[in-house]
């Protein structure tokens, strides 16, 4: 892509950011009458509640109270690979019981099972890669074999919710977070004396899990109506998420190194940066690998080269702050087939290295701090540059592509732009929005859009 065509709709949306607020007042209206918020709800103590009992990530099926009981329940998960047309595979997560205990052709109902396999599934959030593996579960009671991917079907199966375990079920059906990784809390639930149950959802997220980091507190109702009461943020904003492009292999950075936001953020803005260089260099000897022209892959070591500028730039602001910054991690991995590198260059280069570079020229224009505002006026000319490099990567390689590989790289930008939506829509510690020029979730949003109307639609 042409990267003045890039600057020009940066700059478009810019001005459509700023010129939001004033179309939502409207000179010409008469002044909205001031209406009271209601009272936002405070967080449910949990003090009585237990952690949900979880097996390989799932609620364990123990404590449920079915009528009558299958011989069998599982978890499965189906896992959709790329590209298009490769069969899914399903894969058993969770099991108890024992499968065609009761059935009269056992064989014929345990291939059956093995076979069985569900359009959709259960809500859940994406992984790193955006594909999004959905959860349903399966039971077997005589020579019958039954599926149950929506939070209704598996309401029906439990009848009615007796049990702390069947609440928790229920609410992961419904497309909640219980048994997060293992570095997370796992959320929690309670019976309450009226026959009701409070669950929990702890939804961790953070930009290299892609987990969106929240407390949902739920109630479960006996006839299974699950109603959100709350929603909490754990912390402010993580908008160093889109800081640089991320390599394959990155590993996760630990706790926060810095009580101050500013060195907090500039802190992992280095990390980013300088991981940056490692998933740059891996990008042009796999542009190498798969036939690329040398202009792209000189285009990949610039880039790897203005990434250590960056870091030089971002590790001197977080010192300033107080921040001891953390280098990155990254495992190293063999060179990917070409589908898995336009994968990763449709998230990480035509999505969030490019709201990432759009971003820095909010911030180079926003920033009160001068040393914020000039270090960030020069990396959003190299961002511009390295987003335009995602794009004529994606422009390379679209003419060899089947329309199905097309759709699924769409697609992928799609829930790409689903994620950073979760994640701009957190409040900022004032000092990042002020002193650093973030733009706050309502002006991310607006950019969100602006960029979705002109390059993701």
């Amino acid at each position: 892509m042409n990267v003045n065509r890039l600057r020009t709709l940066f700059s478009q949306a810019l001005r459509a950011s700023l010129a939001t607020p004033l179309l939502l007042s409207g000179c010409e209206r008469e002044p909205a009458p001031v209406v009271e918020p209601p009272p936002r709800p405070e967080p449910v103590d949990l003090s009585q509640h237990s952690e949900v009992a979880c097996v390989n990530g799932f609620p364990a099926l123990t404590g449920l109270t079915i009528d009558p009981p299958p011989d069998v329940l599982q978890v499965r998960t189906v896992q959709h690979r790329f590209p298009p047309g490769t069969p899914p595979a399903v894969v058993l997560k969770a099991s108890e019981g024992e499968p065609c205990a009761t059935a009269t052709a056992p064989q014929a109902c345990l291939d059956r099972l093995e076979a069985v396999l569900v359009d959709g599934g259960f809500p859940r959030l994406c992984g790193y890669s955006m594909e999004c593996d959905k959860s349903f579960l399966a039971t077997t009671r005589g020579d019958e074999v039954a599926t149950y991917a929506t939070a209704d079907s598996v309401r029906a199966l439990l009848g009615r919710i007796d049990t702390p375990e069947e609440a928790a079920l229920l609410v992961y059906a419904s497309g909640y977070a219980l048994c997060s990784h293992p570095a997370y809390e796992r959320g929690k639930v309670r019976a309450l004396p009226d026959g009701t149950f409070s669950v929990v959802s702890i939804q961790d997220y953070d930009c290299e899990t892609h987990v969106y980091e929240t407390r949902h507190d739920l109630t479960v109702t006996p006839s299974g109506v699950v109603t959100e009461v709350g929603t909490f943020p754990f912390k402010e904003g993580t908008p160093d998420c889109v800081v640089g492009r991320r390599p394959v292999g990155l590993q996760g950075s630990g706790d926060k190194v810095c009580e101050d936001a500013r060195g907090n953020y500039f802190a992992k803005a280095a990390r980013l940066e300088a991981a940056a260089i490692h998933a740059f260099l891996r990008l042009r000897d796999e542009l190498a690998l798969h036939g690329a022209g040398t202009g792209l892959q000189d285009a990949a070591l610039a880039s790897a080269t203005d990434e250590v500028r960056h870091t030089e730039v971002t590790l001197r602001l977080a010192r300033r702050f107080g921040a001891t910054p953390v280098p990155p991690a990254v495992t190293a991995l063999p060179l990917r087939p070409l589908d898995e590198v336009l994968l990763d260059n449709a998230v990480e280069g035509c999505v969030r290295e490019t709201y990432g570079a759009l971003v820095a020229h909010h911030q180079a224009l926003h920033a009160r701090d001068p040393e914020i505002r000039e270090a960030m006026a020069r990396i959003a000319d190299d961002e511009t540059r390295h987003a335009g490099l995602s794009w004529d990567i994606d422009a390379w390689a679209m003419p060899g592509l089947s329309s199905e590989a097309r759709a699924s790289l769409h697609e992928a930008r799609r829930r790409a732009l689903a994620v950073l939506r979760a994640e701009v829509a957190v409040p900022l510690d004032p000092r990042l929005a002020v002193e650093a020029g973030l733009p706050s979730p309502e002006v991310a949003s607006a950019l969100l859009d602006s960029l979705e109307q002109s390059l993701w639609s």
